[in-house]
């Protein structure tokens, strides 16, 4: 509460008795008054005898013009029209002017007086026409008073200009307008501060007849009220003592206390106190005008409460957050207390329960002014919470206020408001405020309710987009970590991802496409699926983006409109959108694929960043790895390049959200995240992980969706690996028998002696028959036995159905009922035919 609330239309009197006073000149007195008026005094014969000073101003005789002279010499005998001017009729000619000589005017004979009143027919005041010494007519006021005693003078004549009386008889009706009629309540105090007089409306808010409560201080009328405006004293007599000692008058300040005719609630009035004087400046008292503005005060407060809910209430997509900021708006300014309770189904993103509105099963997710955790509330019966859900409408109980939380024809939960120590009753506009405060909070709720279900499908589709789990490989040991911009949905554009390979090889890959959200992850999950259904095909490097650039730039006339041409914009819009206008163009990505056997790395990139490659001995590099064009330009090449990895090196792919800086150069980051891979290469990748998020992302937060797949390489040991060069002869099967019998029986897999020499016997048999020489035969022993003929033919063998006359074609239709898997490898050289058997139960793995 402040002084800025004004109580519009307040009647400010100390402005009108200064306005009064300035127009009386400072002279309390009535134009009529003895005093000021223009008197003369008459004899028996209304001739003049006495002539005051105001007479002779008003009308311009000396008193040598007029002494002794009759009455009708300046007053005319008819009666004129309030406020009229107009100069007498024809049946009473006006006199002639005087000479100008400033000799007295020509007598005019005076008409006889009548009985009772001699020469003047009209008793009270009366408009009258006067005449001016110069001739001039003067509309006036005019009345007689008859005077006792045997002396010369019989009665006085009192006169007063007419417009100077209808200005001090409205301000008379003024006056008491103000004391009967006016809203405003008045009320003079004494100098002692004792009441002296009070209006109707003061009167009307005490509810006693005045006479009771004349002569009692102010405080005692409002007992526990207090000045709320900042400055001043706190009571009312207080300041009306400042008012009497000061004589500076005080304006607008707010009083807080209860009416004496409405007991129990509070008022709030607009006062203002001026101290009163008399003509001649002696102190009379305190005047005080008060307007109750409480009901404006209340209206203001509403809409501030209003404003505020606006501002406090729906600030996250949590509906728990959201019903308990309501709770605390509306408290301590509106309500005691107040209660949230929402159906368990809103809080997980679903619909309120069928058959609603239930008898329990409610959540009480916010509560003020004390906090409570999650419970489970039920309804007792008679009770306003339940008689609420049964009408699915507001109802107002003694103290309590239950209005539900709905959207449209749904019913999310119900706000209990409550009162205490304070007028327990909402009234209707107070009804109508927790109406639209919970109105406002039920659709941010419900905004929370579709959020929570929206982001829920988001959570699956990343699950599903993104691994959450990267399968272990002997090849290298991984760990991973992603961070997406768009907080509120965890999907972002960025991937990553590890394929297991033919041959004990591992592919390593690493995306980025440009966007945020979901739009993003949906082209970061067809880009994933294909790199992933490519690799499987033994793809190099190169290869791989080449083919993967296809699928993001549309192929010349695909869904071409026949007779339409594309040009300028249209033609460009296109190429961006491609024949699928869901997949965003300008995505980058580096594949690698490691053979733990050879221990080096092949990769390529599609303007992505190069990874970073810490060795042993703690130094590191960036490798000068080809850029490549980013997908979806089309048109462009792709290199491959190839690099040792030691077992035990260190190496990091990652997309450009970890090393961009709007404050430091790339290069300045690029070298912080090979420094701090090289100080901490030891620690494990896990612990690793979190200390490159920890110091290139400060609190983990980043200005674009990041991905960190680290990498540290395995090698196989010459145990683990068997291989040997046949030569393209019909002899080379039985010596690849043997010799795979001998390796399996080393290894104590003599159980698959007899299905491996199956196998090996029809692949280098084809190998002979259908390609060239010389070929290599090679067995690894890792968590599955792997077999592989290569030899210098491009021509993939594949299964087919033989006949019951076909002498041949069933031998690679055997192989594949004896392994797990198998495939083919095309190299720069040939290929290469490789297939998978499990081990044994029983047989441990490498």
């Amino acid at each position: 509460m402040n002084g800025s609330v004004q109580a519009a239309g307040t009647w400010d009197a100390a402005s009108a008795w200064r306005t009064w006073r300035s127009v009386e000149g400072e002279d309390l007195r009535g134009p009529l008054d003895i005093a000021v008026a223009a008197t003369v005094v008459l004899d028996a014969l209304n001739k003049v005898i006495g002539w005051s000073p105001a007479a002779e101003a008003l009308l311009g005789y000396g008193p040598e013009d007029i002494l002794g002279r009759p009455v009708d010499v300046f007053l005319c005998g008819t009666a004129l029209t309030v406020g009229s001017g107009t100069p007498p009729g024809p049946s009473e000619p006006a006199p002639a002017a005087a000479p100008s000589t400033g000799g007295p005017p020509p007598a005019v004979s005076a008409p006889a007086p009548e009985p009772g009143a001699p020469g003047l027919p009209f008793r009270g005041h009366e408009p009258r026409l006067a005449r001016h010494r110069d001739g001039h007519g003067v509309p006036v006021e005019a009345a007689v008073s008859e005077l006792a005693g045997d002396g010369t003078a019989a009665r006085v004549l009192v006169l007063a200009e007419s417009e100077r009386l209808r200005v001090w008889e409205s301000r008379l009706a003024m006056l008491d307008g103000l004391a009967t009629q006016s809203p405003i309540g008045l009320a003079i105090y004494d100098t002692d501060l004792r009441l002296a007089w009070a209006n109707a409306a003061s009167s009307a808010e005490i509810g006693r007849p005045f006479a009771q409560y004349r002569g009692t201080h102010a405080d005692e009328l409002y007992p526990g009220g207090t000045l709320v405006t900042e400055g001043y004293p706190r009571t009312l007599d207080g300041v009306m003592r400042q008012v009497l000692d000061t004589g500076e008058p005080v304006l607008d300040v707010h009083f807080l206390g209860q009416l004496p005719s409405d007991p129990g609630r509070e008022h709030l009035w607009s006062c203002s106190y001026y101290r009163l004087e008399d003509a001649e400046g002696r102190v009379l008292g305190v005047c005080e005008d008060a307007f109750d503005i409480t009901d404006r005060y209340d209206a203001q407060n509403r809409l501030a409460l209003l404003v505020e809910a606006g501002r406090r209430v729906g600030t996250t997509l949590d509906a728990v957050v959201t019903a308990q900021e309501l709770a605390d708006v509306a408290v301590p300014g509106f309500a005691s207390a107040v209660e949230v309770d929402i159906a368990p189904g809103v809080l997980e993103g679903g619909e309120p329960e069928a058959g609603w509105p239930p008898r329990g099963g409610f959540i009480r997710v916010a509560r003020a002014p004390a906090r409570v955790g999650r419970t489970v509330r039920e309804y007792p019966p008679g009770t306003p919470q339940l008689r609420s859900l049964s009408s699915g409408g507001k109802v107002v109980d003694e103290n309590a206020l239950v209005v539900p939380l709905r959207v449209g024809s749904e019913t999310l939960g119900l706000v209990t408001f409550t009162r205490e120590g304070r007028p327990a009753v909402f009234d209707n506009g107070e009804v109508a405020l927790a109406d639209e405060l919970v109105a406002r909070a039920a659709v941010c709720i419900d905004n929370a309710r579709r959020f929570t279900r929206e982001h829920a499908a988001a959570l699956t589709l990343q699950r599903e987009l993104l691994p959450q789990h990267l399968p272990w490989h002997s090849a290298v040991e991984v760990a991973h970590r992603y961070l997406p911009t768009d907080g509120a949905t965890g999907v972002g554009g960025d991937w990553f991802d590890l394929i297991p390979l033919s041959g004990a090889r591992v592919g390593l890959v690493v995306g980025d496409v440009v966007g945020h959200g979901l739009p993003a992850a949906v082209t970061m999950g067809r880009l994933r699926t294909t790199v992933e259904a490519l690799a499987e095909l033994d793809m190099a490097p190169d290869e791989l983006l080449a083919r993967l650039d296809d699928l993001v730039v549309p192929t010349s006339d695909a869904f071409q409109v026949p007779g339409e041409e594309r040009t300028g914009e249209a033609a460009g819009a296109y190429v961006a959108a491609g024949p699928h206008p869901d997949v965003t163009t300008g995505a980058t990505c580096i594949y690698a694929v490691y053979d733990p056997v050879s221990g080096r790395c092949t990769m390529a990139r599609a303007g992505h960043l190069p990874p970073a490659v810490v060795a042993m001995d703690g130094s590191y590099h960036y490798p000068e790895l080809p850029a490549g064009p980013p997908l979806g330009l089309g048109g462009l090449p792709f290199e491959s390049m190839e690099i040792d990895l030691p077992a035990g090196s260190l190496l990091a792919l990652f997309t450009d959200g970890l090393v961009e800086a709007r404050d430091r150069d790339i290069d300045e980051r690029l070298d912080m995240l090979g420094q701090v891979l090289a100080d901490h290469r030891d620690l494990p990748l896990e612990e690793l992980c979190d200390r490159v998020i920890t110091e290139l992302l400060p609190g983990g937060t980043t200005a674009d969706d990041t991905a960190l797949l680290l990498v540290r390489t395995r090698e196989f040991d010459a145990g683990q690996v068997a291989m040997w060069e046949l030569p393209a002869e019909a002899v080379a099967a039985g010596r690849a028998r043997e010799l795979i019998t001998g390796q399996l029986s080393t290894w104590g897999l003599e159980e698959l002696a007899f299905s491996t020499e199956l196998v090996v016997s029809e692949l280098v048999t084809n190998a002979v028959r259908y390609a060239e020489g010389p070929l290599q035969l090679r067995l690894i022993r890792d968590r599955t036995l792997l077999c592989e003929v290569a030899d210098t033919g491009h021509t993939s063998p594949h299964l087919r159905h033989s006949t019951a006359e076909d002498e041949g074609g069933r031998g690679l239709f055997i192989v594949a009922q004896l392994v797990q898997r198998w495939g083919t490898r095309y190299t720069r050289s040939g290929k290469t035919i490789w297939t998978e058997q499990a081990f044994p139960d029983g047989v441990p793995t490498a």
